[in-house]
């Protein structure tokens, strides 16, 4: 696999513990041309390789998070713990995503990004009636607390457009 950016080594900062190496692009892809300076990762598994993700301006992607696609986080978002941003999403600021915890059965986390209003739970990705209606496949517990969940972020969309 070829790389599409670098860690720089001497460019640095520490967030709550957290080493984050500023990236360079290697080569030219999207929109970002070989050479430009991106935000900052915690280890080359935040940043896919493949696709035209990219992580810009002072944005950071630090723990077990991941970027991939052409999935874009920048400005002064922050993604971390185990949140995923894919597809085509947009991470501008910390209220562009969510990341839930299935806390009833498996314990993994599943997270909805807002800007394409998708969801990602495991290897599922599509929306919100996609994944309830997955989770129903499974079995009815999963497919009523994904339901809530679902409805849960519908409701918190509902009142930030008032």
């Amino acid at each position: 696999m070829n790389k599409k950016y670098e860690l720089l080594v001497d460019d640095t900062i520490t967030f709550f513990g957290w080493k984050l190496f500023r990236i360079k692009a290697l080569i030219s892809f999207g929109s970002v041309e070989a050479g430009e300076l991106g935000g900052y990762v915690a280890k080359e598994g935040n940043l896919s390789h493949e696709g035209d993700a990219w992580v810009s301006g002072d944005a950071w992607v630090s723990g077990d998070a991941r970027v991939s696609d052409n999935a874009r986080v920048y400005d002064n978002a922050e993604v971390s713990d185990n949140a995923e941003v894919f597809g085509d999403a947009r991470v501008k600021s910390l209220k562009d995503y969510i990341v839930f915890k299935n806390n009833w059965s498996s314990g993994r986390y599943f997270t909805y990004t807002k800007s394409n209003k998708m969801w990602k739970a495991g290897c599922f990705y599509g929306t919100g009636q996609e994944l309830i209606n997955e989770a129903y496949k499974d079995n009815e517990n999963s497919g009523k607390h994904y339901e809530a969940y679902v409805n849960f972020v519908k409701i918190l969309e509902e009142l930030e457009n008032e």
